[in-house]
Parts: C-alpha cells; sequence; structure tokens
C-alpha cells in the first residue's frame, strides 16, 4: 500500500540520528505503559475502598501508602519520559527538516537539462516547501503521540486480556473498527486526493509563471485573464476536495459513534459481570480507563492517518524527484584532469532529445588546443546541441567526445566543466549583486579582478553608473538591465574563469555595433591558446576563425577555413551571400 510504503520512507530519512531515534522510541515505550499502568493503579484504589470494611486501619493504610508512592513514581516516570520526547524530538525534527530541504535542492541543481526542461520552478520549489513541512509534521507527530499509541495498541492492549478477556475483546473489536474504516475511506480516496494534488501543483506552477512574466502581463493587458484562470483552477481544486473531506466527515462520525457504543458496552458487560461475580468494581474502572485511554489515542491516529493521507501525494512528489536519476551520471571513479590543454574530439556523435527526431547524425570533428572554430548553419540544425553534449548538459546516445585524448564521461563533471566556460545566447543573472555574478566564474577574485575582467568585456562603465557600482542587486534574472549590460557581465564572467575552453554561443548578439567591435577585440585577445567553438548568426564576424563548421539538420554538411569555404561557393558561401544581401537592402 502506499501509505505504508511513503510513510516508511519518512521515517526512514531518520536514520542519520538512529541513536537520538531509538533513545526516542524507548522513551515513548516508557510513555505508553505508565500511561497504560495508571487506570490499573486507579482500579486498585477502588477495590481497596471498596474493600475497606474488611480490612484493620493499619492494613488500609500500608496498601494505601504503598499504591500512592507506586502511582507517584508512575507519574514522575510519565513526566520525565514526556520531556525527553517533546525536547529532543523537536529538535531532531528541525534538523531534519532543514537536512532533507538541503538534500533536495542539492539534488535538483545536478539534474541534467532533460529534467528542468520538462518541469516549472514554480512546481518544483512547490514540492519542496510543502514536502519538507510534512516530513516536519510527521516526525514531530510520530515521537509525540503516534509511536506510544502504536506500543499501547500492539503490546499493551493484548496484555488487557490477561485482566479480564471479555473486556479486552470490546476494546480490541473497537480497534480493529477503526482500522476498517480507515482503511476503507482511504480506498475509496487517495485516487481523488492525487488529482486534488495534481491541481495544487498547476495552482502553484501558474502563480509562479505569472509572476515571472509580470511585463507581458501588464503589456498585453492579461490580468483579468490570468486571474481569471486561477479563479477557474480554484473552482476545479475545491470540487475535487468536496468529495474527500465528505468520506472522511463520515468516517469522523463512524468512528465517534463506536467509541460511544464501546464505553456503554463495556460498562453493561462490566456490570453484568459483576453481578456474577467475574469481575470487581476496580477492573471496570479500569476498562473504562483503557477505553477512554484508547479512544484517545484512536482519535489521535486517526487523525493522523488522515492527515498523512491528504498529504502522501505531495510526499509521493518528493520521492519521486528525489529518486529521479541523472542522465547525465557523474563518475563516482571519475579522473580530475586539472587544467586541460584544450584538445577536443567529436567521434560520430549520433544524438536525439525525444528519441524520434535526430538531432546530431554521425557528427566527427578535431579540434586541436588553441583553435577557433565557428558554427554557422539554420535555427535547429544542432549548432548548440553539439556544444551542450561537449560540456555535457546532455550526454549523446552515441559516441564519444574527447578531451586530451580522455572521454569526457570519464572525467568529473566538476572537472570537466571547470575547464569549460560558457557565454549564453540569452545570459540571466541571479538576483544578487553583480559583484556576486561575475565571481561565479571565480569565487575567490579580488576587486581588482572584477574590475579588470569588466573592462575587457566593455561593461566596467555601464557597472560603476549603477547606484552602489558593483555591489548593486540586479532584478530576478537580470531583469534590471538590459540585453546588452547581461550579455556584456557574462562575458566579463567566462574572462574572469579563464577556461582553457571557450563556448561563445551568441556571445555579442544583444550588443550594438560599435560595442560589439570592441568586445570582438577583446575577445581575441581572450581566444588566444584556447579552443573556443564560436556560434554565431552575423557571419561577418567569424572571418579569422581557424575552422568553420556548416550544419544542416544535424549533419555537417561542409567543413574549412572561411575563405577556403567561400571560394568552394557551397552552402556557407550562399549563406553568406543571403545575409550581405538582406543587409544592404535594409
Amino acid at each position: 500500500m502506499d501509505f505504508f510504503r511513503v510513510y516508511g520512507r519518512v521515517i526512514g530519512l531518520l536514520r542519520d540520528e538512529r541513536g537520538l531515534a531509538i533513545m526516542l522510541a524507548l522513551a515513548n515505550v516508557a510513555v505508553a505503559a505508565l500511561q497504560f499502568y495508571e487506570p490499573v493503579l486507579f482500579g486498585r484504589v477502588v477495590d481497596l475502598l471498596s474493600n475497606a470494611r474488611s480490612k484493620s486501619e493499619q492494613e488500609l493504610w500500608h496498601e494505601a501508602r504503598a499504591l500512592l508512592i507506586l502511582w507517584a513514581a508512575v507519574g514522575i516516570g510519565g513526566i520525565v519520559a514526556n520531556i525527553v520526547v517533546s525536547l529532543q524530538a523537536d529538535r531532531m525534527a528541525h534538523r531534519r527538516r532543514l537536512g532533507a530541504m538541503a538534500r533536495y535542492f542539492e539534488h535538483v541543481l545536478v539534474l541534467p537539462f532533460a529534467f528542468h526542461n520538462s518541469q516549472h520552478s514554480g512546481r518544483l520549489l512547490k514540492i519542496m516547501l510543502t514536502g519538507v513541512d510534512h516530513l516536519f509534521g510527521i516526525w514531530l507527530s510520530f515521537f509525540r503521540e503516534n509511536l506510544a499509541t502504536f506500543v499501547a495498541l500492539f503490546i499493551m492492549l493484548p496484555l488487557s486480556l490477561f485482566m479480564n478477556w471479555r473486556l479486552g475483546l470490546l476494546l480490541i473489536v473497537l480497534i480493529i473498527f477503526f482500522a476498517i474504516a480507515n482503511a476503507w475511506v482511504v480506498g475509496r480516496t487517495d485516487r481523488l486526493q492525487a488529482q486534488v494534488e495534481e491541481y495544487h501543483s498547476v495552482l502553484a506552477g501558474r502563480a509562479g509563471d505569472a509572476l515571472g512574466n509580470i511585463h507581458l502581463i501588464q503589456s498585453f493587458v492579461r490580468l483579468a485573464a490570468e486571474t481569471g484562470e486561477m479563479r477557474r483552477i480554484i473552482g476545479e481544486t475545491l470540487a475535487a476536495q468536496y468529495p474527500v473531506l465528505n468520506w472522511w466527515a463520515l468516517l469522523s462520525v463512524l468512528t465517534r459513534a463506536a467509541s460511544t457504543l464501546t464505553v456503554i458496552s463495556i460498562f453493561v458487560l462490566g456490570t453484568w459481570l459483576y453481578t456474577r461475580g467475574e469481575a470487581s468494581v476496580g477492573e471496570i474502572v479500569s476498562f473504562m480507563g483503557f477505553a477512554t485511554m484508547l479512544i484517545g489515542r484512536m482519535d489521535q491516529a486517526s487523525g493522523f492517518v488522515s492527515r498523512v493521507f491528504f498529504q502522501m501525494p505531495a510526499l509521493a512528489d518528493f520521492f519521486r524527484v528525489l529518486d529521479h536519476q541523472s542522465t547525465v551520471p557523474d563518475n563516482p571513479n571519475g579522473k580530475d584532469i586539472g587544467r586541460a590543454k584544450g584538445n577536443v574530439d567529436f567521434e560520430d556523435i549520433n544524438f536525439s532529445y525525444d528519441g524520434r527526431r535526430p538531432a546530431l547524425v554521425h557528427f566527427n570533428l578535431h579540434v586541436p588546443t588553441g583553435t577557433t572554430v565557428a558554427f554557422v548553419g539554420p535555427t535547429g540544425a544542432g549548432k548548440s546541441t553539439a556544444l551542450s553534449l561537449l560540456h555535457r548538459m546532455w550526454d549523446a546516445q552515441s559516441g564519444v567526445i574527447r578531451i586530451d585524448g580522455v572521454d569526457h564521461r570519464e572525467i568529473k563533471l566538476e572537472s570537466l566543466r571547470r575547464n569549460i566556460g560558457v557565454v549564453f545566447q540569452d545570459s540571466t543573472m541571479f538576483y544578487r549583486s553583480i559583484a556576486d555574478n561575475l565571481r561565479i566564474g571565480k569565487p575567490d577574485a579580488t576587486q581588482a579582478e572584477l574590475e579588470e575582467a569588466a573592462r575587457l568585456a566593455e561593461a566596467h562603465e555601464f557597472i560603476m553608473r549603477q547606484p552602489q557600482g558593483y555591489e548593486t542587486l540586479v532584478g530576478e534574472r537580470g531583469t534590471t538591465l538590459s540585453g546588452g549590460e547581461r550579455q556584456r557581465l557574462a562575458i566579463a564572467r567566462a574572462l574572469l574563469k579563464n577556461p582553457p575552453i571557450l563556448i561563445l554561443d551568441e556571445a555579442t548578439s544583444a550588443l550594438d555595433s560599435v560595442t560589439e567591435a570592441r568586445i570582438q577585440k577583446a575577445l581575441k585577445v581572450l581566444m588566444q591558446g584556447r579552443t573556443t567553438f564560436v556560434i554565431a548568426h552575423r557571419l561577418s564576424t567569424i572571418r579569422d576563425a581557424d575552422q568553420v563548421v556548416v550544419m544542416e539538420h544535424g549533419r555537417m554538411v561542409e567543413h574549412g577555413a572561411y575563405a577556403e569555404l567561400m571560394a568552394k561557393g557551397g552552402v556557407f558561401a550562399g549563406l553568406v551571400a543571403t545575409q550581405r544581401a538582406g543587409i544592404e537592402s535594409a
């Protein structure tokens, strides 16, 4: 059953603190045992008072004093055990909650593009926050309530049969009814609640999507449409939730009724047994105490089952993300190659994003150290795909990519990506200071190094015009900066990293012609002695490339130097002629 599987995994996350967990478990056993014994003591007191006339005053006080001392010891023991449980369970639950959050966060960050492209960031955030909150609640209730309940049910309750098996059977019948009723309602509503949780995920994704595109919503007057859609989804969520609530309300009524009938039955059966001399008044009082205690425990257990049931789809989502295996696994025995020389070889690479449409077909390319290679071709030709495979955003279905003769899948991911600097076509920023965004390339960079890289990227002047200079916060994803400013910061970030292999994916696409000319000059200095891959639509910017690779439909259709391909008069020459004609007509 999914309920017990998920519940078992939640408790299993406590294995890092198994010593403390065992201590808390023992404390819970003590709490349950002592609580169970209190009704027994009360029953003995009642019997003692009922038979007081048959005892001497000295015997009565001697037995009463012994019972009071035992009762006091039981009470003090229960208090101490409860203090241990309450204090340590809270602390452990808080620690493990933050530990689970860190584990989830780290795991999601290492998952490849294939995963993130199919998930909304708002949904992943919702799964994390909701999941760890549910984990915290279960851990706390497990040690504060549920473990003691389990002990009472599976250890102490059978002992009641030795006291009076007839009265004990009534309690066992009550427990069986609780278990069957809860299982029945869970079986009727588990699929419905999973649908409700999916609606909540849709709400989180929709809200995150809207908040991340405020400018689009306001510019296209989408306020009414977006809020209307949110209200529609909320309405569907409530429509799916109400039937589930109805079933659990019915369960509450049935269990309350069963509890009342059990208490009445104990009183009636106890009275009948008393008249037959088969039960004492103290035993009846003890079993009434047992019934009250167990009904309270079962109410707690039923409420807990109800809470976990409603939380189970969210917890299942949480574990589903944690269980997701990366399609770009890091080799545990991978090599740390230090600083690479920059030799790159693509050997018969075949790759498809969806397994149906090929993105790269039998791609081969040898790039010696210090070579500049330009990739050209129409959108979707495979240019960015080839370079994404180089720094393992994806892994090819077949073929090998080698760095300095080593299969790049045998290199530790950190070592591989430390040697490759990337300036993406759409450069985004963290919601942090400009300095923090630049230091992504080199965390220990000094202020002087930041400024030097920014000057080379033609970014220093606009940074100094910001309110706090290098300490100015940029908006979420860099929205407070223009496209050209973001691109210049991305180039400065790559300059600061100073890697032996560079990937420039339309690195100057967002710049005006004057700034582009200055940056191209800076990039030429940077590219000296480094292996550089350039994706460019402006073909005039790649005249100095050592190799030009022309891509169409995932295949290399031409390969050679700029002048060589122009003289050949093939596909590349046609692209250049078309682009020149477009510029002249403009």
